[in-house]
């Protein structure tokens, strides 16, 4: 078995495009591609699944312990040909100025070589000691190749494989041009998710031709020792489901974690996925996740969709245990208003919701219990470490509603307080991922069960 790590000199530099080929390039080759995400990231898994076929997993030191880390890796690595793990920002960046949290230590813990991609934008043989610069910083990250990015042509890339070849004993194993069937789309918060792209299949697709012309993938091949593995059977949880719970997956929503999905079937929950645009009634569920996306870019069809409106609104006042993040905690709000026009929603919760040119709250957050939440331990005092990435606010909310969390970094809802409480609902800014420390999805399927026994 094979492992790489996919990092940059900085963020920007399209490593997200060039993993993309890579991942659908070797796997069109017939070599079984396991995926990884280095952060609290939804949208790039998103295009690293579609292009390997196989769901990606994150791999996050804010949310989870080293061994949850080495533990998830291990299981998927495992069961693959090559561990390839997307890097997030740069090779040394991260939050900690020491890097205990950065790519490169990620890299060291689990023992992966990295190959270096690096945006030659507007330089020559300054790309020299940019790259001894990496290799000698920290000498035991293993760097073990370069891709050069952004290339303005041929003679440009003779130059920077000269410099290179001179100055540093690392090789070369691709120049990518400049391209616009390179560039994915972005807007306010980042790459269109391929799960709202409606080509997204074609976009892979051309990605993959220009990363097999202009990278050495026969060399990439050498270098891992590839081999194309046995197919070993896939783990599959063996619990029996004991509750039906619903989950908003279609082109406005659709962020999770793909471990957390996982978690669901391993604590007795079936997930049934509901198109909150198309579909005009729940399915027999119960229990509800809406999880974060793009409402605000489809807040016309979600709004024309009045019958879908109505029944989340109605399940949310009769009790039904409901848990929402970010895009979803918007879709339970009264309306959504951005660029001057405002759209209908569930009117679930007593609240407005304001999208802004700004980000309102972005990064790690650290969230502490105040024990009020239907699920959650009924302590105060519990921390937990999440994320938030929101260009949104809420507005008019009612002022007699409850709230699961004091914020104590970040921004949740309005700098003090995230996760508003709403009969059997919670529904806030922050992302969650269930962990050892954080069990949320363990805690919110025993009480569904509970809800379930109590409702029949």
């Amino acid at each position: 078995m094979s492992r790489i790590f996919i990092s940059a000199a900085h963020k920007s530099s399209g490593k997200t495009t060039i993993s993309i080929g890579l991942c659908a390039a070797l796997t069109e080759r017939g070599y079984r591609i396991q995926p990884f995400k280095k952060g609290p990231d939804y949208i790039d898994p998103l295009w690293l699944t579609q292009a390997s076929g196989r769901p990606c997993f994150n791999l996050d030191f804010n949310t989870q312990t080293h061994d949850e880390i080495r533990e998830l890796w291990e299981i998927y690595y495992q069961q693959s040909g090559l561990g390839f793990i997307e890097g997030n920002k740069g090779l040394f960046d991260g939050v900690d100025p020491n890097g205990s949290d950065c790519n490169a230590a990620l890299a060291k813990y689990l023992d992966v070589p990295v190959i270096l991609v690096i945006d030659v934008q507007g330089i020559t043989r300054g790309v020299a000691p940019l790259v001894m610069g990496y290799q000698r910083f920290d000498s035991d990250v293993d760097i073990i190749g370069i891709i050069l990015n952004k290339v303005a042509s041929k003679r440009h890339e003779v130059k920077l494989r000269q410099a290179i070849e001179k100055y540093s004993d690392l090789p070369v194993l691709g120049a990518v041009d400049r391209h616009t069937e390179l560039v994915i789309d972005e807007r306010h918060l980042g790459l269109v998710p391929s799960n709202e792209y409606s080509f997204a299949g074609n976009k892979i697709d051309l990605i993959k031709k220009h990363i097999e012309n202009q990278v050495d993938l026969d060399t990439l091949v050498t270098l891992l020792r590839l081999k194309r593995p046995v197919e070993k059977k896939q783990y599959k949880s063996n619990v029996l489901a004991e509750v039906r719970i619903g989950i908003a997956r279609d082109s406005a929503f659709g962020f999770y974690y793909q471990d957390d999905l996982s978690e669901f079937a391993d604590q007795g929950a079936e997930l049934v996925c509901i198109d909150l645009i198309k579909d005009t009634q729940l399915p027999e569920i119960d229990g509800l996740v809406i999880g974060g996306g793009f409402p605000e870019t489809h807040m016309r069809e979600l709004s024309r969709n009045s019958s879908m409106r109505d029944a989340i609104r109605k399940a949310v006042h009769s009790g039904l245990p409901v848990y929402a993040e970010c895009g979803g905690l918007m879709y339970l709000c009264r309306g959504i208003e951005w660029e001057g026009k405002y759209c209908k929603m569930s009117n679930a919760i007593a609240a407005d919701v304001r999208m802004h040119q700004c980000t309102q709250g972005r990064g790690y957050t650290r969230l502490k219990l105040t024990g009020k939440a239907p699920w959650q331990p009924n302590v105060e005092g519990n921390n937990i470490c999440a994320h938030e990435f929101h260009h949104s606010s809420l507005e008019n909310v009612d002022d007699g509603l409850d709230y699961a969390y004091e914020v104590q970094r970040g921004h949740g809802i309005d700098g003090s307080k995230d996760g508003i409480i709403f009969r059997n609902t919670v529904a806030g800014y922050a992302h969650l991922r269930s962990t050892r420390s954080n069990p949320w999805v363990r805690q919110f399927v025993k009480f569904v069960k509970q809800y379930k026994r109590g409702a029949s």
